[in-house]
């Protein structure tokens, strides 16, 4: 029995049952029964659930997995004497990480020969900050975690230090403490290819004079060295493809000459954002310390003497170091988003001038990012380093959607689940429509059905393990639920919950959804568990954030993060995935 004191006396609870749920024992006993035997999984029986249920095609296929399952099975003594997979085999199995959702073993599987254009890139913006936007610290630490999550595009903004004698990296104007630029340079050296191969896009903001330039290229060029990409001409007609660049750091930011003509890009965003659509949910508080109206006064103070030192040249040893320009923007869009057949570059917009873009200039958007690379990143306004949805700007090709990876909450899930894919190499590739050049595709048209997709979500277990008796309850054990949806484009968009399982470690849900899916391709699984409470706001218990087109079908185990996009130790959902 398990034990909870309420005041002077002691309520008592049936202990947590290891046992599979009555859905997942009816399978094994269809299959089971149908060998005449019941109490065991023979080859045959096995061979034939791995066909009908877990959808493996063909001989091969099938062969292969049923050797993995049965020497899962001998290696946790879980084969019956004289052969067979008992029930606890056949539910450890299924559990286990080998029968993941996403293939534990397919890794990189896309064409990674395209252009650079060709792929969504997972983009960090801000990429030193340990915090908020204005008085969080500066370190190196956030750099090395985001390159060992496989973010493939890191920021750094580059000032003057108070001598104006070497370089800081720092949110300007605020009251966030510095780092050492070689701190940074050096880390992205070390971490830069320990999840993925593929390139390294280094984006600056640089707010120098033209002696801390050319002290930025040595220390670049040094630090760096045969890892630095540098391009042959100014004027690529074409970007080169992941794999041309494996290994390789690129840098990009605008040319010396066109950014201190310009506002800095992220001085360009504007304020004003529509909110999000309910189906969203409210964020899971952020728990972080609040600004002030007068605090958002300092964070824009300008410091002029500086921008006049700035203006007076440019370094050419720094002016070569970048391989993808930034253009400047015309602040017009028919001409910011007109497409130069000789030449490609990269473009940054903010959130909310993006979001006007979207709706009087879709389609010149989609076929900008054809050839070009678009960077949308958060309005300045977002000033504890919360996110915005990232799928608005993958909806019409953007390929880097910079993410706060300090800022965690629903929108920053959406952008882990989506990297989730293709090996979780940082690079995905756009699906084919957008690369159309004949008709443009409108995320925002009534699109036919292609596809279903049914959900079923069977039971979860691993909390009590991972979780204090009272961390969700002080009374009695805790009232899990599921929320289960999609996020895509707009006609995709849903969120459904099970019901609430009371007092149990191991809730035993059995829920079926089903999904329409319009553009698969772009939708993302949202799965998350949450603990009723009837007094105060729910308790977050768990989630995670899918690729649907990477699904595998048939019955599968999920494994759920932290907020903080860590993955639980213990925690597992039991689904099953039916496309038809």
């Amino acid at each position: 029995m398990t034990t909870y004191r309420v005041c002077c006396f002691l309520r008592r609870f049936r202990p947590a049952s290891n046992e599979p749920s009555e859905a997942i024992g009816d399978v094994f006993e269809a299959y089971a029964g149908a060998d005449g035997g019941g109490s065991a999984l023979g080859e045959e029986a096995l061979r034939r659930f791995l066909r009908e249920v877990q959808g493996e095609a063909g001989d091969d296929d099938v062969e292969a997995a049923a050797r993995e399952v049965l020497a899962f099975a001998a290696e946790h003594r879980l084969l019956k004497k004289g052969g067979g997979l008992t029930v606890e085999g056949f539910y450890r199995w299924l559990c286990s990480d080998a029968n993941a959702a996403l293939h534990p073993r397919r890794g990189v599987h896309h064409d990674m020969g395209l252009p650079l254009s060709h792929y969504f890139i997972y983009t960090g913006h801000n990429s030193y900050l340990t915090g908020n936007q204005l008085s969080s610290g500066c370190s190196e630490a956030p750099i090395a975690k985001a390159l060992r999550d496989g973010v493939r595009v890191i920021e750094l903004d580059l000032w003057p230090n108070a001598a104006k004698d070497d370089v800081e990296v720092l949110h300007g104007r605020t009251w966030t403490s510095p780092v050492d630029l070689m701190k940074c340079l050096e880390t992205v050296k070390e971490h830069a290819f320990v999840s993925s191969p593929y390139p390294v896009i280094l984006t600056l903001e640089d707010h120098l004079t033209p002696h801390l330039q050319a002290k930025v290229a040595k220390m670049v060029k040094e630090t760096f060295g045969d890892l630095l990409h540098l391009s042959e001409s100014e004027a690529m007609p074409v970007f080169p493809s992941p794999e041309d660049l494996r290994g390789k750091i690129i840098i990009s930011t605008k040319p010396p000459k066109e950014y201190l003509e310009t506002k800095s890009s992220k001085e360009e965003a504007q304020n004003g954002s529509a909110e999000e659509e309910s189906v969203w949910g409210d964020e899971i508080p952020d728990n972080k310390a609040q600004v002030s109206e007068k605090d958002t006064e300092r964070y824009v103070e300008e410091d002029e003497e500086m921008e006049k030192k700035v203006q007076q040249g440019v370094n050419g040893e720094y002016k070569s170091l970048i391989s993808i320009s930034l253009t400047r923007r015309k602040h017009d869009m028919d001409q910011d988003l007109k497409v130069d057949p000789e030449k490609v570059s990269r473009m940054s917009l903010g959130e909310a001038a993006y979001e006007k873009a979207t709706i009087t200039h879709g389609s010149e958007i989609i076929k900008f990012t054809q050839r070009n690379l678009l960077r949308i990143f958060p309005k300045t306004t977002r000033i504890t380093s919360s996110n915005y949805n990232p799928l608005m700007g993958w909806r019409y090709g953007a390929q880097m959607v910079a993410a706060n990876m300090q800022g965690h909450g629903r929108k920053l899930w959406l952008t882990q689940g989506m990297f989730r894919a293709n090996g979780g190499c940082g690079y995905v590739k756009k699906p084919d429509f957008l690369m159309n050049t004949d008709k443009m595709f409108d995320p925002r048209s009534k699109l036919p059905v292609k596809t279903r997709l049914k959900v079923t979500v069977y039971m979860g277990d691993g909390w009590r393990f991972d979780f204090r008796k009272t961390h969700f309850d002080k009374c009695s054990p805790p009232d899990f639920y599921a929320r289960v949806g999609i996020a895509g484009v707009v006609a995709d968009t849903m969120m459904k919950e099970t019901k609430v399982i009371m007092d149990n470690w191991i809730p035993t849900w059995d829920h079926e959804f089903e999904f329409p899916l319009s553009v698969p391709e772009l939708a993302l699984l949202r799965v998350e568990v949450h603990e009723s409470d009837n007094h105060q706001k729910d308790d977050f218990a768990g989630q995670t954030c899918l690729p649907v087109w990477e699904l595998r079908s048939g019955i599968r185990s999920v494994r759920l993060y932290a907020r903080d996009g860590e993955v639980l130790r213990s925690v597992k959902l039991l689904m099953r995935f039916e496309f038809s």
